[in-house]
């Protein structure tokens, strides 16, 4: 199915819920599943079709942001009304619903009893954020009604932070519910999907970030240059919109944090230069003000923080990247040459894309190789490899791309890596005796810490204890 690459085990987990409510196997009849993953990502998508599968009845419910609570729950009993479910006579003529827990109670009275059904609540965080007596509200039902009906439960949110702390102790629906993730495609998926082979799959990935409804645009075998150019000269294409919509979602008011992750997108990695960036000579960023900002990105998952991987602590040299290589890409180019777009004139956005790709690249794969190698460490050769990072004294010279050690800080560092990601260009002596002089700078390397290499072109030299290109990093994402 297009767009749904990659998406087999994530049905087959749902319907084991479902399976499992069918069977009776607890001592509630009911499940509810508290499924997360950032906008954009499928996860209603993904829902529609396990739903459409079941074949049970079911009803949909899509909160709104910004609408009344009153109105919200409006559209809840309409929602259920117009569904498949049996005995929907019973919501007729039903006025004003002034509590949350009446109207989840009169939902509640149409489940049947004697056949499994499924209620999906989409981005239930809005419906929080909108009255936080949901949250409550929700638990006392389930608790008291809900979860003696045969019922699949399936809350969905966008909101990751909020989806996270949904089943912490001391929040209403602690226990109560079964996380799940849905990621973005991965390499792997990415590549079946484009029909690519490994070197240039991982490109579709960067430029996609593995959103599956920018995916489903790229067409089989199409090579990176091409895409970009026929995706700029439609200002209305996913490539474009999806950054800015989801943008739009995550900070509708917020507009120093908009501000700050701009700067991070453009390239700046550290506090100073984050905070220098994000403000202007007239209206300079604090500390006092940046600090909350930053950590309210990371709680959001849209920025991550990389540290310096070595015998000693390096939170004090922590980096700021943005964490999903499409909208990293999204800020870097696509969001100034939009209005060019617009006017006609995509050909130079793509121009510009092109002209800094190589170095831009070289920068948004190392976090994707770094990962990849997380998914084959440690094995027989590298036993003791269980994180894999990169290092960087303050000053930033000399970086290296690949550390891998045995915990954070490392007690054991097993090798000293580096990347080199261009086309036609393979790792050679040079690259072999710059790896070679800059490792021992890393504290905790030996004389005798093995060197290692990712290129994406092949070596020309044999000296070092163990290489990987782009064949072994995909087939890393492959599900073990």
């Amino acid at each position: 199915m297009v767009g749904f690459v990659g998406r087999h085990q994530e049905l087959d987990t749902l319907s084991r819920h479902l399976d499992w409510v069918i069977d009776g196997q607890g001592d509630q009849r009911g499940r509810a599943v508290l499924l997360r993953g950032r906008r954009r990502v499928g996860k209603s998508r993904l829902v529609d079709v396990f739903c459409a599968r079941a074949g049970v009845p079911h009803v949909i419910f899509q909160a709104t942001r910004g609408l009344p609570a009153a109105t919200e729950r409006e559209r809840l009993i309409s929602a259920a009304r117009d569904s498949n479910l049996p005995d929907t006579t019973l919501l007729d003529g039903i006025g004003r619903i002034d509590a949350w827990d009446t109207a989840l109670r009169q939902v509640a009275a149409v489940l049947p009893d004697d056949q499994p059904s499924i209620v999906v609540i989409d981005e239930f965080p809005w419906l929080i954020e909108g009255d936080p007596a949901v949250e409550g509200a929700l638990q006392t039902v389930w608790d008291r009604t809900l979860s003696a009906k045969p019922v699949l439960l399936i809350l969905i949110g966008s909101d990751l932070a909020i989806m996270e702390h949904l089943s912490d102790y001391g929040r209403p629906f602690h226990q109560r519910g079964v996380e799940m993730r849905l990621a973005p495609l991965n390499p792997l998926d990415v590549s079946r999907l484009t029909d690519l082979p490994a070197a240039e799959a991982f490109d579709a990935y960067l430029v996609t970030g593995g959103l599956p409804l920018i995916c489903q645009e790229w067409r089989k075998g199409e090579g990176r240059a091409a895409f970009l150019a026929r995706m700029l000269e439609d200002p209305t294409s996913p490539l474009l919109v999806s950054g800015e919509r989801s943008l739009a979602a995550e900070f509708p008011t917020a507009l120093q944090a908009r501000r700050v992750l701009s700067v991070i997108g453009s390239g700046e990695r550290t506090f100073t230069n984050i905070a220098r960036g994000a403000g202007t000579p007239d209206d300079p960023l604090g500390s006092g003000t940046v600090s909350p900002i930053l950590h309210d990105l990371v709680r959001k998952r849209l920025v991550a923080i990389d540290t310096p991987l070595s015998s000693k602590p390096g939170d004090k040299d922590r980096r700021y990247r943005v964490a999903d290589p499409y909208l990293r890409l999204w800020l870097a180019f696509l969001e100034e040459g939009i209005s060019e777009v617009e006017r006609g004139r995509g050909k130079l956005v793509a121009q510009a894309i092109e002209r800094s790709w190589p170095s831009w690249r070289g920068r948004a794969i190392e976090p994707v190789i770094r990962e990849s190698l997380s998914r084959l460490l440690p094995d027989d050769q590298w036993p003791q490899a269980r994180q894999i990072g990169g290092w960087w004294p303050r000053t930033n010279s000399p970086e290296l791309d690949l550390v891998g050690a045995d915990r954070v800080p490392a007690r054991e560092i097993s090798f000293i890596g580096s990347v080199k990601w261009l086309e036609n260009s393979p790792f050679d002596t040079r690259d072999y005796a710059a790896l070679a002089r800059d490792a021992l700078a890393v504290p905790g390397a030996q004389e005798d810490t093995p060197l290692i290499a990712v290129s994406r072109s092949g070596f020309s030299i044999d000296a070092l204890s163990a290489t990987y290109g782009p064949e072994q990093l995909i087939e890393a994402w492959a599900a073990r």
